[in-house]
């Protein structure tokens, strides 16, 4: 933990270490010289280093874990490779209602999935085989009053048993020396040991990278492509549920989308309405099923943004009124943007080069309008298609 070992952060669970850490739950880190040199006045040098580390990394985790962050602990690879808070939360809530109540937690790191699984009520073994990361996992399951849930067990998963388990969850580290790792073989344990844990459990989770070929999906698994707040996050193969199937799952509304196993829609000419969908949607290879919803088709065979007529509300597509379809010309949409007093200019792209930057940096828009501008092409041509995003559909009479 940038130097610190298994004696120092046992040092900051003392009384001493907890004062500290409580002194320092606000400091800002641009001040750290001078606020370590005025601790190390009355606390040992390695105590102090060790209370400024685990203040930066829960000033860090906070975007993950909400306030739970300044009770938790972590390590620097517990917080860039935990899961959000949010996205565990839907996935222990999804092995509760399945019914779960005693689950294996794989590869448990610090026990970012280990405590929304014991607040839905669900006892956990946490397994994982370095001895600092238990003792922080330990420490949180302590910290959040979940210790008689959480029982944390310091081995290599490949020799643990799940007897008496009724579900597995497996999270494999997917960052090595040089970074993420994409082939899942070179997962560590790999993505076949992991799968073979799975098949024998009567339920199962395996947790991988949102960019897996479909093609490494088994085919006996569910795979369900997760987003928070529009930001795809995970893919989770599932077992012992819907083989076979996919899934998008939107947070926080949880709105979920199965496919129907529709053929690719044809492509239309622009419409009134440009549909962009959700990142998980498109991962999971379901905008065939949005543009279903909203009785449109593609504006490109490659490119996934749907175009119709007609305005629908979905919660797997954010909706814009086009007003403009131009081919590509920075000269033509820096014209199109002085005529009608656009400003504040919001880019998007997909199918295009241009970067958004340097096209805001070359139109110099301004005026006090605001619009959108999609880079992107229709049916194979480089095009521009300026709009800005659709209000809010009225509420129907007597909704809620």
């Amino acid at each position: 933990m940038d130097g610190v070992d298994l004696d120092a952060f046992s040092a900051l669970l003392t009384d001493e270490g907890q004062r500290l850490l409580a002194c320092l739950r606000d400091y800002d880190p641009a001040d750290e010289i001078a606020t370590a040199t005025r601790l190390r006045r009355e606390h040992d040098a390695a105590l102090v280093s060790a209370a400024l580390t685990q203040a930066r990394l829960r000033q860090r985790a906070e975007a993950k874990f909400g306030a739970d962050a300044y009770a938790m602990y972590f390590t620097p690879n517990g917080v860039e490779q935990s899961t959000r808070a949010s996205v565990a939360r839907h996935r222990a809530e999804r092995f509760a209602a399945l019914g779960v109540r005693r689950l294996a937690d794989l590869c448990c790191g610090i026990g970012g999935d280990a405590i929304p699984l014991a607040r839905a009520g669900v006892h956990v073994l946490a397994v994982d085989r370095d001895p600092l990361t238990c003792a922080v996992a330990r420490a949180n399951a302590r910290a959040l009053g979940l210790a008689e849930r959480i029982d944390v067990r310091c081995a290599d998963v490949t020799e643990v048993g799940t007897d008496g388990c009724d579900a597995v969850f497996v999270d494999p580290a997917r960052r090595g020396g040089r970074g993420r790792i994409f082939d899942p073989e070179a997962y560590s344990p790999p993505l076949s040991w992991a799968v073979t844990a799975a098949r024998g459990a009567p339920l199962a989770a395996l947790k991988v990278a949102p960019g897996i070929p479909h093609e490494a999906v088994p085919q006996d698994a569910e795979a369900e492509w997760v987003s928070d707040h529009g930001d795809v996050k995970e893919a989770v193969l599932w077992f012992g549920t819907d083989s076979g199937a996919r899934r998008a799952t939107l947070l926080p509304s949880g709105a979920s989308l199965p496919a129907a196993g529709l053929p690719d829609p044809a492509v239309r000419p622009v419409g009134r309405w440009l549909y962009e969908p959700d990142g998980a949607v498109i991962r999971a290879h379901l905008v065939a099923d949005v543009a279903a919803r909203v009785g449109g088709g593609l504006i490109d065979e490659t490119i996934a943004y749907v175009t119709s007529d007609e305005r629908h509300s979905t919660p797997y597509a954010s909706a814009y009124e086009i007003t403009d379809v131009l081919p590509f010309s920075l000269k033509r949409l820096k014209a199109l943007l002085r005529e009608r007093e656009v400003g504040v200019l919001t880019v998007k792209k997909r199918g295009s080069a241009v970067e958004p930057e340097e096209l805001r940096r070359r139109v110099r828009a301004q005026g006090p309008n605001a619009a959108t501008v999609f880079l992107t092409r229709v049916a194979g041509a480089p095009s521009m298609l300026l709009g800005a995003p659709a209000p809010s559909p009225p509420a129907r009479p007597g909704a809620l």
